[in-house]
């Protein structure tokens, strides 16, 4: 959104120092930069004041700062705050009140499968709306905020994926976002740690459906009990998907094709249709069952839907098909693991029509009971005939390798084989993917 320096000043009680530049969009990170837009230095492990004359001369319209006595040697236009990660937050809550009254935000959390629903919505709104939505998994209290000030005022829909590390925090961004419709996904085994247990999940990414307007809607996994439940938390109409009788949008015959790729068919309020996708695992049906329950909140044919989905694509690493230099079929999800997804990996690769079945997995992080979630997995993977690659943990019962030793096994796999990579971000498992995929 495009917006004058002076009016962000006054708006967030800042000081403006310099030129009454416009800014249009904003961002936190100098290598990215774009013309005009505010940057942000945020205070972390590094500073980022360090890098505002970088971001100058990319070509920002302006920066924040909490540190004056800089202000004058950099030059530029400044805008000088107490705090720079809470004036990112105060900035993006004006910009929302920027948006026509006409504008619809979604908001999209659930332990598992946010990022890829949040893709699929795009994709089946985007026929019939002005669609924007955050890049990558930008959830949490930085990545939210940019995504807002960096779509057009002219959006129609704008689509937001939300994050938890503990309780409240979705609550704050939905201070924020002041979401209309609400999306939840799974309640699984992720960040159980720091919320006390799977209850403790629940009761965290509920907070998105207490922040609904009564005009707004709350859709929800008809197939999770603790996400069904939540009906009751939400004063919006509700909306269900899922394979349950009950579900309003309901998915039947879901079946995977010789590259694990889901082929259904969906019943809807307004009508019926098949859907195939091309993108691997049998739960992305369940993603784009939610999809269709946000269109069909929005009034968009189901036609138009379909023919969008067909051809969806999602964010990278995560279920991405690809091949390696010999020939072997490689599913790429090493962008995140928890139980829950896990499962769903390892059940869409045992279902690939392959001689040999290979699993590269990495640790599971922040989980309440990791060693009965190992094994759960270790047996999951035996019994779907699929050989475990240990990386950095014999958690699985299988001998930990070197992320080297896992390049060289998966090197040697040829056509005759389908390769899973999957594990949590410390595991950097994105390094075997790279190593043998042709560049």
């Amino acid at each position: 959104m495009k917006l004058r320096a002076s009016d962000l000043a006054n708006a967030i009680g800042g000081r403006l120092v310099g030129p009454d530049t416009e800014i249009d969009g904003a961002t936190f990170d100098s290598r990215q930069v774009l013309r005009h837009q505010l940057f942000v230095p945020i205070v972390a492990e590094r500073d980022g004041h360090d890098f505002i004359g970088d971001a100058l001369k990319a070509g920002a319209g302006a920066y924040l700062t909490s540190r004056p006595e800089i202000v004058e040697g950099l030059g530029g236009t400044a805008i000088v705050v107490d705090n720079t990660a809470k004036a990112l937050i105060d900035t993006a809550r004006w910009g929302r009140t920027q948006f026509p009254a006409s504008t619809v935000v979604i908001g999209v959390t659930g332990s598992v499968g946010k990022t890829s629903t949040k893709d699929l919505i795009v994709a089946a709104l985007s026929s019939a709306k002005r669609v924007v939505a955050n890049v990558r998994s930008f959830n949490n209290e930085q990545g939210l905020p940019v995504t807002i000030l960096n779509a057009p005022l002219t959006t129609e829909v704008l689509v937001l994926e939300m994050g938890m590390r503990g309780l409240g925090q979705i609550d704050d961004l939905c201070r924020i976002a002041r979401p209309h419709i609400g999306v939840i996904t799974r309640v699984g085994e992720a960040h159980t740690e720091l919320v006390g247990g799977i209850e403790g999940v629940a009761q965290a990414k509920g907070e998105l459906i207490e922040a609904l307007p009564p005009q707004g809607f709350t859709i929800l996994n008809a197939d999770d009990e603790r996400v069904l439940a939540m009906r009751s938390r939400s004063v919006a109409p509700v909306l269900s998907y899922g394979e349950s009788v009950g579900a309003d949008v309901r998915i039947t015959d879901v079946r995977l094709d010789a590259h694990g790729c889901a082929l259904f068919d969906v019943v809807t309020p307004s009508g019926s249709a098949s859907l195939n996708l091309s993108i691997p695992g049998r739960h992305m049906a369940h993603n784009a069952a939610a999809a269709i329950a946000v269109g069909e909140a929005l009034g968009v044919p189901l036609s138009q839907m379909v023919e969008s989905l067909r051809s969806a694509t999602i964010s990278d690493r995560r279920m991405q098909m690809k091949t390696t230099r010999n020939g072997a079929l490689l599913l790429d999800d090493c962008y995140n693991a928890n139980p829950t997804s896990m499962v769903a990996a390892i059940e869409t690769l045992a279902q690939i029509p392959a001689t040999h079945k290979v699993a590269v997995l990495g640790v599971m992080a922040e989980i309440e009971n990791p060693e009965s979630a190992y094994v759960k997995i270790a047996q999951l993977a035996k019994a779907g005939n699929i050989e475990i690659i240990a990386v950095g943990t014999d958690g699985y019962g299988s001998p930990a390798v070197s992320i080297d030793q896992a390049i060289e096994r998966i090197r040697q796999c040829d056509d005759s084989t389908a390769v899973l990579v999957k594990g949590s971000r410390v595991a950097e498992l994105e390094r075997v993917v790279d190593a043998v995929i042709p560049g």
